[in-house]
């Protein structure tokens, strides 16, 4: 290993949510763009009545957008061949993108016209539900946030989070499912068991580099919201654990990057600092 380079553990997971707001899917291996992980939230729906992109970050007007899974139906080699999506309802029926009935079928699932989105708007806004949580900037609110041009992320394209910071939380919150899923990043980094506590924060504005060719920039820490709470498969409804990130780490898990240089990422490809 070149001396300029330390070694901070390898990838253990990763994960990609072909639409925004639903369940996603594990990979073994991806290619990574100047966008991220290629494919990922490259859809939404959207509510026809207000324009604003449907989102879990609001709960009360999207309830159950975690009960429905997203997944490529062939392997993406080059963002310029994007297979069609599967939908799988929450009842286990499934529905493909390219159906001329999609729009119906989405709408007849969640209760409401909704209309799918094949692509990003210049300028898209969804709404946020800010709880009451004690040390959050706002609270029983619900804002309108808007997303970076011409995408359905919410304020960057990579999320990374670490094993480290997952045991953290379980060790401050024993009694709670402390899950990398409630947190839905893109790649999840195993850390040694010397490293402790919320080791991602040491990493902004520095550069990672992943097996042979990723590298990243680690743009800042990544705030949490009403999401980490909500019940996804057997996971159940938990505000302690997002009290528990504000109460202790200013309400932020795991980080934000950019993407210096793209290729292929794979897990137990070695990660490390520059």
């Amino acid at each position: 290993m070149p001396a300029t380079l330390s070694e901070v553990g390898s990838v253990a997971a990763l994960h990609r949510y072909p639409i925004k707001s639903m369940m996603g899917e594990e990979l073994n291996a991806t290619m990574i763009g100047s966008k991220g992980l290629i494919g990922d939230r490259l859809f939404a729906i959207v509510d026809p009545a207000t324009g604003k992109i449907a989102s879990a970050k609001n709960p009360s007007k999207w309830p159950n957008l975690f009960a429905y899974r997203a997944a490529y139906t062939a392997p993406l080699d080059t963002p310029s061949r994007i297979p069609p999506v599967r939908i799988t309802l929450p009842d286990g029926d499934t529905v493909l993108t390219g159906d001329e009935k999609l729009d119906a079928v989405l709408s007849g699932s969640l209760g409401k016209p909704v209309r799918f989105l094949s692509a990003a708007p210049a300028s898209g806004t969804l709404e946020e539900y800010w709880p009451d949580v004690e040390g959050l900037a706002r609270r029983d609110e619900v804002t309108d946030e808007a997303m970076p041009t011409g995408t359905f992320f919410d304020l960057a394209m990579l999320h990374l989070l670490t094993t480290a910071t997952i045991d953290e939380l379980r060790r401050l919150y024993p009694v709670g499912r402390v899950e990398p899923r409630r947190f839905r990043p893109n790649i999840v980094i195993a850390t040694p068991p010397d490293r402790t506590g919320f080791v991602e924060a040491d990493w902004v504005d520095q550069i990672l580099s992943i097996g042979e060719e990723v590298k990243l920039k680690i743009t800042g820490p990544c705030p949490r919201c009403i999401m980490t709470t909500l019940p996804q498969g057997d996971l159940p409804r938990d505000t302690g654990i997002l009290k528990t990130a504000v109460r202790h780490n200013d309400a932020q898990v795991g980080v934000y990057a950019s993407v210096l240089s793209g290729g292929v990422v794979r897990v137990g490809d070695l990660v490390c600092l520059e």
